[in-house]
């Protein structure tokens, strides 16, 4: 395969998913047998649709695709950190070391850790999608980084719409504490697509992401 040059898109513009999926696939797997795509962001900035998108076109494709959501990892309001803690340690390098990734979703309403998940060694396409999904300890094995981003306003509106007015303060403290910790990692400028999401550009929400910038990972022919 040729090799897929780094480009640069500025502005809102569509990228079709499956050029995405072409890209991840032309690599070498880094994760064991697995390839992992990690979709970070703010709160309530899209990224879960787009996780549920690409998933869609993956298995389309007839990638064996497993999705990881960070909110199923993180230990409540202030448990990022283990959250990803969690993930690296019993998923990410479980895989990487050809064994099956396993992890207990957190129960937010019991507060408690519930029931076990395994991920199998045998996925194709692992995507993880949440904040911390990007930090630089899951970057070697990452064949895709992708930032999700709007404003902030439309941000809380969702965060509110879906889970009530009562929770507003837990909101307001995480978008902070959110914003110290992406600085901290620089999980923007390291991403390779920075995705819109909350698009005026009119698109195919089914087949497209509405991108501000792309900067695909090259291969060569050796890694395809």
């Amino acid at each position: 395969m040729e090799s897929t040059d780094k480009a640069l898109d500025q502005g809102p513009n569509p990228l079709t998913i499956d050029s995405l999926l072409d890209n991840v696939q032309a690599g070498a797997p880094r994760l064991g047998r697995t390839r992992l795509i990690g979709i970070d962001g703010p709160a309530g900035s899209g990224k879960t649709t787009v996780a549920a998108a690409l998933e869609a076109r993956a298995k389309a494709r007839d990638l064996n695709t497993y999705v990881i959501h960070m909110d199923d990892l993180y230990d409540g309001w202030d448990g990022a950190e283990r959250g990803f803690a969690l993930l690296r340690d019993h998923v990410l390098q479980r895989l990487a070391d050809g064994r099956e990734g396993r992890y207990r979703r957190y129960d937010w309403y019991q507060g408690v850790y519930a029931e076990l998940h395994v991920v199998p060694n045998t996925v194709d396409l692992l995507i993880v999608e949440g904040v911390t999904a990007c930090d630089r300890d899951a970057g070697h094995w990452q064949a895709l980084r992708l930032w999700v981003e709007t404003s902030n306003e439309v941000r809380l509106d969702r965060g509110i719409e879906r889970d009530g007015e009562a929770l507003r303060d837990h909101w307001l403290e995480w978008m902070r504490w959110e914003r110290d910790h992406f600085a901290d990692q620089a999980t923007r400028s390291r991403a390779h697509v920075i995705v819109d999401g909350d698009p005026s550009t009119p698109f195919d929400p089914a087949l497209e992401l509405v991108t501000k910038s792309v900067a695909l990972p090259p291969h060569d022919s050796a890694a395809s």
